[in-house]
């Protein structure tokens, strides 16, 4: 049985200027509380903006959003900030940050401009820390991790704000492979334990062993939305992609040949 959604959209089209075509057009999905949800297709084809009016930093030029049965215009952006939280593909540090003070920047959404943070604020740096595989690290200087290390360290900033739903963009696409497998861990424990997690990514293989909900997105249209086994098929990834792609069970397995 699906979970209800806690993200809705109906019709919803967004274009950066009244004189470029839309990015995305007319989408209406829902996406089940407490899934593993990927937004999957090729380069170009509308995932980041879509993430992006998921976050409240692009606005729809037409159609209606919902998150938790309410618009984002019904949160102020500090209640948007506590309920949905980002992790980017990328981000320039300025600082010299130790790791703990990185983090600690995620509970940004529950200070005042002048507070800064206490006991309990550290303490839920520390326990993100611990869920990411960084707690001994804490110490360490941001600009000295690695690059599998540094997108942890986003996944535990982002942690920090206790979110209701994670977003991440491309989250492992400049990652070796244990790397990928240990953020892949992350997220299904936060899965686990109540966490929508929604993601970007051109990749099949990753989504195959990732991904329990999946949004096929080709130039700014939903092509289709639903459970992973029901999306990954020839016919569906071929037409996502523009390509012949195959797919292949192997038990409860997907395994794309192109």
């Amino acid at each position: 049985m699906t979970n209800p959604p806690i993200i809705s959209l109906a019709e919803v089209g967004f274009a950066y200027s009244p004189d470029r075509p839309e990015a995305l057009h007319n989408l209406t999905l829902d996406i089940p509380a407490g899934s593993l949800t990927a937004i999957l297709g090729p380069n170009g084809g509308g995932k980041t903006t879509l993430l992006h009016i998921l976050l409240g930093l692009l606005h729809p030029r037409k159609g209606t959003l919902r998150i938790v049965d309410r618009p984002p215009s019904g949160y102020s952006r500090r209640e948007l900030s506590q309920l949905v939280g980002l992790v980017p593909q990328n981000e320039h540090i300025p600082f010299d940050f130790s790791l703990l003070d990185y983090v600690l920047l995620g509970r940004a959404p529950y200070l005042g401009a002048l507070d800064q943070p206490g006991p309990d604020d550290q303490a839920i740096a520390r326990t993100a820390l611990g869920t990411v595989g960084l707690a001994a690290m804490q110490e360490r200087p941001v600009t000295t991790l690695s690059g599998g290390e540094r997108q942890l360290a986003m996944i535990a900033r982002a942690l920090a704000q206790n979110p209701r739903i994670l977003l991440l963009d491309e989250p492992t696409s400049h990652l070796d492979l244990g790397n990928r497998r240990a953020v892949l861990e992350v997220l299904r424990k936060l899965a686990g334990a109540g966490v929508t997690i929604v993601f970007t990514t051109h990749d099949p293989h990753w989504v195959a062993d990732m991904a329990d909900f999946v949004i096929l997105l080709r130039n700014g249209t939903l092509l289709a939305a639903g459970p992973m086994e029901s999306m990954f098929t020839t016919e569906l990834l071929s037409a996502t992609y523009g390509i012949p792609v195959q797919v292949v069970a192997r038990g409860p397995r997907r395994i794309i040949l192109s």
